[in-house]
Formats: structure tokens, C-alpha cells, sequence
């Protein structure tokens, strides 16, 4: 965050020569869309609904230099940077977006960081995930329950069955993003954790279930928030 502030001191004049001089105009759905996909698991964004927190939070970050002035021009430029120049150590991986897609996501944390409402038209779908409401039904004892491919933070379904007695879920998760794999039961006690995946790993549980009903998630910080969860009925 103090990174954040003092770029936005320093860079005005940096920021505007960079934020597109001689590129093409900016598509913000793409940006919207890249931004949920690879940086909301980190950073809270009211209009994109990311609510990450292991990074700043991008309204609190540009709010108050907005209500004082500072153009949008200046806001990409300071993303633009941030996105080519990570720190060491930062949890946040290098050429997270580059060229066009870097620029699209620059312009789209500018267009709507720190400012009321909600994203209209194109944009206010943008980014959603391709999530269903209709359960998935275990088979064998064995529960498949995928991540979103896109990196966003859903599974493939919001609800799942199971019949009772031993059951293993099993979540791939080919993105990036790293997620998991959890159960907690009708008390919201943890049950069981498996372990946090990317890239094509999978993250897995084995419980023993009574029927009732019992949540999935994700426990990667902010994911279970940002809507990374569902409901498994047993019965």
C-alpha cells in the first residue's frame, strides 16, 4: 500500500505519458475479465466484486487520490507499473498480464477504482464465471468438483449430492490461482482441508458423511469470500 501511495505522488507526469501513448484503445472488458481471472483472488475491487486480501485493496488504494484530483491517466500509469515491476518477494508473480492484456487491465482499474456504483453493459458482465446452479451428483463415492479453468473464484457448481457414508472429493484446479479443497459441517466446523493446488493439480478430502448438509470451499484467504463455495447435500 505505501508503494501504491507514494507512486501516485511521484508519477503523475510518468504515468500519463505511459498509460497509452501510441497503443491501442483500451478494451475494458478484457480488462475487467483478466482482472477477475488473475488479480481479484489478491485484490478487493468492489466493481469487479473481487474481495482478495493478501494485496491492497485497489478502492482504499486510489479512492482518496481520485477525490483529490488525479486522473484516470495517472491511476493507469501507476498500474502499468506495478504490474512490470514486482517487488522481490511479493506474492504477486511476474508478466501476470503483459503487452495489450496489461494495458486493458491498467485502464480498467482506473476507469473504476475508488469511484461509486456498479459496471454497466458490456462490463457489467464481464469477468463473471461460468458457474452452474444445478448439482453435481457424486458417483461411486467419489465427488468431482472442479475449480473455475479461468482462475476465477468459483467451482464448476455452487451445489452438489452425496449419498452417506465415506466420500472423497476431488477439485482439479488448472489455473494459476491456487485453490483448494474443504468441508465444513452443519455446525461450520472444518471437517476436512485438502491441499492448495495449481496448474493442473488437484486438491482432495475423504470424509465420512451423516446426511445433512455441509459446505465446500475454498480456504486460500478471500476465496470462500469472493465466492468460492457451495453446498454438498447428503441424503
Amino acid at each position: 500500500m505505501q508503494r501504491l501511495a507514494a507512486l501516485l505522488v511521484a508519477l503523475p507526469a510518468v504515468a500519463i505519458a505511459a498509460a497509452g501513448c501510441g497503443q491501442e484503445t483500451p478494451d475494458l472488458a478484457n480488462g475487467k475479465a483478466l482482472f477477475v481471472e488473475r488479480c481479484g483472488s489478491c485484490h478487493a475491487l468492489a466493481r469487479a466484486s473481487t474481495t482478495g486480501q493478501t494485496g491492497p485493496d485497489l478502492d482504499q488504494a486510489f479512492g482518496p487520490a481520485r477525490r483529490q484530483g488525479l486522473g484516470e491517466g495517472t491511476f493507469e500509469g501507476v498500474v502499468l507499473d506495478q504490474i512490470a515491476n514486482v517487488l522481490r518477494g511479493s506474492a504477486m508473480p511476474a508478466d501476470l498480464v503483459t503487452g495489450q492484456d496489461a494495458r486493458d487491465v491498467a485502464a480498467y482499474v482506473a476507469e473504476v477504482a475508488g469511484k461509486p456504483g456498479e459496471d454497466e453493459g458490456a462490463l457489467a458482465s464481464a469477468g463473471e464465471p461460468d458457474v452452474s446452479d444445478e448439482p453435481i451428483a457424486a458417483a461411486g463415492g467419489t465427488l468431482d468438483m472442479p475449480a473455475a479453468p479461468s482462475g476465477a473464484l468459483a467451482y464448476a457448481s455452487t451445489a452438489a449430492t452425496a449419498s452417506p457414508g465415506l466420500l472423497e472429493i476431488l477439485s482439479p484446479n488448472e489455473a494459476p490461482i491456487p485453490h483448494n479443497i474443504a468441508l465444513q459441517g452443519p455446525g461450520g466446523e472444518l471437517l476436512a482441508e485438502g491441499e492448495v493446488v495449481d496448474e493442473g493439480g488437484t486438491s482432495s478430502v475423504e470424509v465420512d458423511l451423516q446426511p445433512g448438509e455441509y459446505e465446500f470451499l475454498c480456504t486460500v484467504p478471500g476465496h470462500a469470500e469472493g465466492g468460492m463455495r457451495g453446498t454438498l447435500t447428503v441424503r
